[in-house]
């Protein structure tokens, strides 16, 4: 048996056929390194890397123009990775007529082929992702002319860990003049071939400047993404979903799937031996279809991407994956000691919190009922059911029920029952800063703020969040506390954080004042307030508890009593 390496990773092993025909090898191990920061992976250098790793292209094409594809299958094949470890797949998205690759290829060329449905290039990828036969898969565009060593540089990567997305990069050239056979018998590099031209590099190098090659420790690795030409494991390309097929106009599903991956906790290594030329120049008119198409995709990845450069201000939008889920523990002690009340006023008091992009998810209460515990939960059903930033849960993870979401805020029952500060989810975020994971207080009422890359790594790899980033510790004090509460006293949701007070209620009627039978509506209903108001003092220096329901004027004892 071989020894770990660093990060306690082993040399991978040769795989072996399985019946239906794949492959399947012996997973490198777990990624185990700190925020992004694959400086912290040994690799050999490209010339002395020995492959054992099986690996499928990815091939997706339409109707490419005339000699575009047969180009790209010659660079495939001056590939210096062993011919016997890597296949091509050929995905033809409904072409017409449909595409039949040249044959004699000195490695396998197989086609898979979908119909046309407007813009299917994330549903080709899914498809030539599910048809390979090897689980490590490189995507390519067609029309992209790539080095001799271009799987080489890809595959090394993955050949020492899991869970690690390799970003190559590409470049506009003109393919005029250039043959199949002058790409097949070339004495140079592919660059050669366009040595009169100055290639235009596509959008995203200044974004790994700004980052030192993606090693800073900037949330958003994913931005590096390019789709036509990266590489990722299949088990995590599974993992983390693929390509969301509901992506159908040109741009951005490569962006969505990256931000996915991340928040998975996948290791984004920029590769520059992986560089390709694409096969043509700028076109205005289809630059500027582009850019259309372009502004409806940064609508929609408003909703799937939770950061915060696509959505900005989101100004009490609901998105469709929340940037933060609040856990909030409820069970049978919480049920016998106030009914759910305290969990009612931390729900409230979350809901009305500066940092609005978020869900809360009550644990341990079901959808439906008989789902939870005693009374309490059908307090909690009736109460917030219909929010749709409410969520149930009778058991399970967060970090399932919401694997997109890229902050975990938990906060314990202790801490819940004793109240906290206004604003804690926003208080907690600008404490975060760069740090995996935010922990306030100790013990059993420790507030813990983690994201949630940290969280999907130590559940893989071992260890806990704070083990691949840094780990932020603030005191108790900083969660404050709520309104003083006796043992007897229940929630009032007209008194809760984010409900009008007393003050705006009366503003408000009398903003509505409107005729003079309107002014002795609103004195008769000052009047019955103040009866009310001065009813509940009595009661409570007496020790009585005062009916929740009975407020606004409403008849005392028609109902909140059990």
């Amino acid at each position: 048996m071989t020894s770990p390496g660093k990060n306690g990773r082993r040399p991978p092993r040769r795989s072996a056929e399985v019946p239906n025909g794949t492959t399947k090898t012996a997973a490198p191990r777990p990624n185990r390194v700190r925020y992004n920061d694959w400086r912290e992976v040994e690799v050999e250098p490209l010339r002395e890397f020995v492959p054992t790793l099986p690996v499928s292209v990815v091939l997706p094409c339409r109707e490419p123009a005339p000699g575009i594809l047969e180009r790209t299958l010659a660079a495939l094949e001056g590939q210096t990775y062993p011919r016997d470890l890597f296949e091509v797949v050929l995905v033809d998205d409904g072409s017409k007529p449909p595409l039949h690759p040249p044959g004699g290829t000195p490695f396998p060329l197989r086609i898979a082929r979908q119909e046309r449905r407007e813009f299917g290039l994330a549903r080709a990828r899914n498809l030539g992702a599910e048809a390979a036969r090897h689980d490590l898969l490189l995507f390519l565009d067609c029309d992209l002319l790539v080095e001799a060593r271009w799987i080489a540089a890809h595959a090394r990567w993955h050949h020492r860990l899991s869970e690690v997305v390799t970003v190559g990069r590409y470049a506009d050239v003109s393919p005029e003049g250039i043959t199949p056979d002058r790409i097949r018998n070339r004495t140079g590099s592919v660059a050669d071939l366009f040595a009169g031209q100055r290639p235009r590099p596509r959008p995203g190098a200044e974004y790994l400047l700004r980052t030192n090659d993606l090693t800073s420790r900037a949330d958003d690795p994913f931005r590096a993404l390019l789709g036509g030409n990266f590489g990722v494991g299949r088990e995590f390309y599974r993992a983390v979903g693929g390509h969301d097929e509901s992506f159908r106009r040109w741009g951005m599903e490569e962006i969505e799937f990256g931000f996915r991956a991340h928040t998975r906790g996948a290791l984004f290594v920029p590769v520059p031996e992986a560089f390709a030329f694409h096969q043509g120049t700028a076109d205005p008119r289809r630059e500027r279809e582009n850019e259309r198409s372009l502004r409806l995709q940064r609508t929609k990845c408003a909703h799937l991407i939770a950061h915060r450069e696509f959505r900005g201000r989101p100004s009490g939008r609901i998105f469709s994956v929340p940037r933060l889920v609040v856990t909030l523990p409820f069970g049978e002690e919480d049920d016998a000691a106030d009914g759910g009340d305290s969990l009612a006023e931390a729900v409230a008091a979350l809901l009305s919190d500066r940092m609005r992009d978020l869900v809360v998810r009550i644990e341990g209460v079901g959808e439906s009922a008989g789902e939870g515990v005693g009374e309490g939960a059908v307090l909690l059903r009736e109460m917030f059911g219909p929010d749709p930033r409410v969520r149930f849960a009778a058991g399970g993870s967060a970090l399932d029920d919401f694997p997109a979401s890229p902050f975990h805020l938990e906060i314990p029952p202790a801490v819940r029952r004793r109240g906290f500060r206004k604003d804690l989810a926003h208080r907690l975020f600008r404490r975060l800063g760069d740090a995996a994971v935010l922990v306030v207080g100790g013990g059993g009422a420790a507030v813990s703020l983690t994201r949630a890359w940290a969280l999907h790594r130590a559940r893989r790899a071992g260890g806990t969040p704070g083990d691949y980033g840094e780990t932020r510790r603030l005191p108790a004090s900083v969660l404050g506390s709520g309104r003083s509460r006796g043992a007897s006293r229940r929630f009032d949701p007209a008194a809760a954080p984010g409900f009008p007070g007393a003050g705006e209620r009366l503003l408000g009627r009398a903003r509505d004042l409107r005729r003079p039978a309107d002014l002795r509506s609103f004195l008769r209903w000052l009047a019955a307030v103040a009866a009310r108001r001065t009813s509940e003092r009595l009661g409570l220096s007496r020790g009585s508890r005062p009916d929740p329901a009975a407020r606004e004027g409403a008849p005392p004892g028609t109902g909140g009593g059990r």
